[in-house]
């Protein structure tokens, strides 16, 4: 005759369908099943969002699994545990008794565990002879068992969904990145694109980013930012190459000058930017620069000699080196010289400095096809002690000094000297104003 195993609660417990199905899951269990009983654990603990088990729910099952002596579960072996409310408070890390008996029925109610409750509520078990346990009232953990399979199948599509939301973050990370840096760069490049749009798009799209976003709103996100990451990057591209321009320019600063040979011989040397031999010497390394004042370059000079900068002042005329270096900072992005090269400069020359040879560069801008690059170079030259902005200011006051005597020689047949000295006006190259003992040096030590 079949004995009665008990499979309602003790008390005022109610039976529901849930306990129901979860006595017939466990009934139908294989009599060879095996299972170790941690691994089962892990498993639990991996899907227990899919399962709807709390962390204080888990830890009452660990508790439980560790009064289960053998590792492994087995159907033929007697899987009901019945330690005492005490017990299962020490090894529960001393939990209160009222939580203890909340995340007990979450267990029941989960399917985890089934109770089999003795006819007074106690839990016990009855032994025969040879100390074997005949009879055993607590909780039965015949369901771990019997849904061990379900258990891994949860826990690997956790593990999917893991790896899936890490991949999707990595992909979001990335391209935020990239976009911002795509656009940063197309906006200090002077690139001619819609970056203003571009930024909307942006910021429009990081708009719908929650705190806590799900994998399938990450991945419209990131769909949005990789077609904006690909209209920004075809933009980009598509300007290096009508540009012809070469990785080195930016990498290493080279200093590419106009293909054309004999303005590269001539003009540039004349100028002294385009030879940067000329343009990088040091003050005590010529004659030329041992004749030029040991001080700081007169604001009026330099303005006389780099007029372009004055067309890029901001709020008026540039009376005062703040106003010169904020027309330089303003040029700055139309030239193509990058922040960090700006940046660079300004830390090796000094703000001043670094504004007179944006300024100089600027003047000759036409002949020089990577300012970028040739900013670099003079920021190198100027790390070694090698350069001065005087050379740079004194060829170009020379080459206007130059063009404005032979203006005046075309208008009056002749005298260009006093030609040169009677005209006035600031459109006219001969409003130039320098002491006459800086003019004899200019005529007398190789600056024309």
């Amino acid at each position: 005759m079949m004995r009665h195993v008990a499979t309602t609660p003790f008390g005022r417990r109610t039976v529901s369908l849930g306990l129901i199905a979860t006595q017939v899951a466990a009934k139908n269990v294989e009599q060879d099943a095996t299972v170790d009983k941690w691994n089962i654990f892990r498993d639990i603990r991996e899907a227990r969002k899919l399962l709807g088990v709390s962390d204080r729910a888990l830890t009452i099952l660990d508790a439980l699994l560790s009064f289960h002596r053998d590792r492994e579960l087995t159907a033929s072996c007697n899987l009901v545990v019945f330690p005492s409310n005490v017990e299962l408070i020490l090894r529960a890390n001393g939990m209160s008794l009222t939580t203890l008996r909340r995340n007990i029925a979450v267990l029941l109610d989960c399917g985890l565990v089934i109770r089999r409750d003795s006819p007074n509520g106690k839990r016990y078990a009855r032994k025969g002879q040879g100390g074997s346990i005949e009879q055993a009232y607590g909780f039965d953990l015949t369901p771990l068992l019997a849904r061990a399979d379900e258990f891994r199948q949860l826990a690997e599509i956790v593990e999917t969904e893991r790896k899936a939301l890490r991949v999707i973050k990595e992909r979001l990370t990335i391209c935020r990145r990239d976009v911002v840096k795509l656009i940063d760069a197309g906006i200090s490049e002077a690139v001619p694109g819609n970056w203003r749009r571009f930024r909307q798009r942006y910021d429009t799209t990081i708009a719908k980013l929650p705190r806590k976003p799900s994998r399938e709103l990450l991945e419209a996100i990131v769909n949005d930012l990789e077609d904006l990451w690909a209209d920004v990057h075809e933009t980009l591209e598509s300007f290096v190459i009508s540009q012809n321009m070469n990785p080195n320019e930016s990498q290493n600063g080279t200093h590419i000058q106009d293909s054309n040979p004999n303005l590269h011989s001539n003009d540039e040397s004349e100028y002294g930017l385009g030879n940067e031999a000329e343009a990088g010497l040091s003050v005590a390394e010529t004659d030329n620069l041992r004749t030029l004042p040991k001080r700081d370059l007169p604001l009026g000079m330099v303005l006389n000699a780099c007029p372009e900068i004055a067309t890029y002042a901001l709020g008026g005329p540039i009376r005062t080196w703040r106003d010169f270096v904020a027309a330089a900072e303003e040029v700055r992005p139309h030239m193509g010289v990058s922040p960090s090269a700006w940046q660079e400069a300004v830390e090796v020359m000094g703000k001043q400095d670094a504004a007179i040879t944006l300024a100089a560069i600027l003047q000759r801008t036409e002949h020089i096809r990577s300012r970028g690059g040739y900013l670099r170079s003079l920021v190198e030259k100027a790390q070694d002690d090698k350069f001065s902005a005087w050379p740079m200011i004194m060829a170009l006051l020379n080459a206007r000094m130059s063009t404005m005597e032979t203006t005046a020689a075309r208008k009056t047949g002749g005298g260009a000297d006093d030609g040169a000295r009677s005209t006035s006006g600031g459109a006219n190259p001969a409003s130039i104003e320098i002491s006459s003992a800086l003019e004899k040096s200019l005529r007398g030590k190789g600056w024309q």
